[in-house]
């Protein structure tokens, strides 16, 4: 028999405040699996606790300050050296997590990352919007057949020569291809049995930290699939060429869910009042600045590959059909759930921007407005950025009184700017 089963999915372009919303779901289960069903260390999911801890997660569930285990799964793309930061990192704030991860998962080595960022560099003003950690080049190296993954941990003579392929011939042959050069600094680190011999070393040691496991053996448990990025970046609902290389949505889901015992799931579609983009593509509605006065995102700072975080008023009307999309792609029994984060930044009504133009709507009303077209189980509300200000009820309780909207508007007196704080 099957547990309860959730998934956590960004509406936009990442960066909705899946981190949050993940936390507090998995507070409300008993002993949760969380599940990273797609992307990898370009996460960035952020937790906060009431005791003063804070966290961006990558590897890690973002349910790990709750207590959950992690399960990599097979679509995800391991990062050796980030996930060895990201225990360390955790371990000082206490916690110890444990990571199950299925053995089909790529890795990606320190090649991926040299050509990734070869290639948008290059690019320049034409640039996708990729982090530069290496995912797609990972995915790209993958399909081309010389294949690195977890399970190739078990036997480092057999590391080392695909290592030695992916050095000699694999990265000329895909930088060629591409019509780029190999300049001075990369043909050293392709020559360097220095910096091969590094990923071995962090390799292994990532492999002392994990267990490995396979869905079959957590059938029963409560799960939360997390997701990574959002919808308008899935590789077959966003704009090409400006999108991950994963389905950001339910596709992967569903592929997982048989193997856990699964029939069903509840989808939690987390969403900003407001729609944010790191990263190069289009964005509807571009705004200059910030919609809101205060606005504060310590977690999206602005870097070579990615640039300064890029904002837009709310679009109800994108938000609901993108979630209709990605639902009817899939053949699984989903219930839909709704995330909304990001409230206690308001001063005053959401601006939201739609086929009649720029309008206003209170908070309730643009809740509403999400919820009742897409016939929303439950609605999740954050006012701040823990679990303990966010609130879970169903669509009848909108607009019914909230302690956490009490309690914000107790500190916000009228006129004054929003909280400076971002999930």
């Amino acid at each position: 028999m099957s547990g309860h089963a959730i998934a956590v999915i960004g509406a936009h372009y990442g960066d909705e405040g899946k981190g949050l919303v993940v936390d507090r779901l998995a507070r409300e289960l008993a002993a949760p699996l969380v599940v990273r069903f797609n992307g990898g260390a370009q996460a960035g999911h952020t937790v906060e606790t009431t005791d003063g801890r804070r966290h961006v997660f990558s590897h890690v569930g973002a349910g790990a300050f709750a207590g959950a285990d992690t399960f990599l799964s097979r679509f995800f793309v391991a990062h050796p050296y980030i996930f060895l930061r990201e225990i360390a990192e955790l371990a000082s704030k206490g916690v110890r997590p444990t990571v199950i991860v299925d053995p089909r998962a790529p890795l990606t080595t320190p090649y991926e990352v040299l050509v990734n960022r070869a290639i948008e560099t290059a690019r320049g003003g034409a640039r996708h919007g990729s982090c530069g950690v290496g995912f797609g080049e990972t995915l790209q190296r993958e399909e081309s057949g010389l294949s690195i993954t977890v399970d190739d941990l078990v036997d480092t003579d057999r590391l080392r020569a695909r290592l030695l392929s992916l050095r000699r011939e694999y990265v000329p042959a895909r930088l060629a291809a591409l019509g780029l050069p190999i300049d001075a600094a990369l043909r050293e680190d392709l020559a360097s049995e220095e910096l091969s011999e590094r990923f071995v070393d962090a390799a292994l040691a990532f492999r002392s930290q994990i267990e490995l496991g396979e869905p079959a053996g957590f059938v029963g448990r409560d799960i939360v699939f997390e997701g990574a990025q959002g919808l308008l970046l899935d590789q077959d609902l966003g704009a090409f060429p400006h999108v991950t290389r994963s389905h950001t949505g339910l596709p992967n889901v569903a592929a997982l869910a048989p193997d856990f015992g699964i029939g069903s799931i509840e989808a939690f579609y987390a969403t900003r009042t407001y729609i944010t983009r790191h990263g190069a593509g289009p964005l509807i509605g571009e705004l200059a600045n910030a919609p809101y006065a205060g606005i504060v995102d310590a977690t999206n700072q602005p870097n070579p590959f990615q640039g300064s975080l890029r904002f837009a008023h709310a679009q109800p009307e994108l938000t609901i059909a993108t979630i209709r999309r990605d639902v009817a792609r899939v053949g699984l029994d989903v219930e839909v759930s709704l995330a909304v984060t990001c409230l206690d930044q308001l001063n005053g009504p959401v601006l939201c921007r739609g086929t009649h133009g720029l309008t206003a709507r209170e908070p309730s009303q643009f809740v509403r407005a999400l919820a009742e077209p897409l016939a929303a189980r439950r609605i999740l509300r954050s006012y701040g950025p823990t679990a303990a200000t966010a609130s879970i009820g169903t669509p009848l309780a909108i607009g019914a009184p909230d302690r956490h909207v009490m309690a914000h508007e107790r500190r916000q007196p009228a006129g004054a700017p929003p909280a400076a704080r971002v999930p």
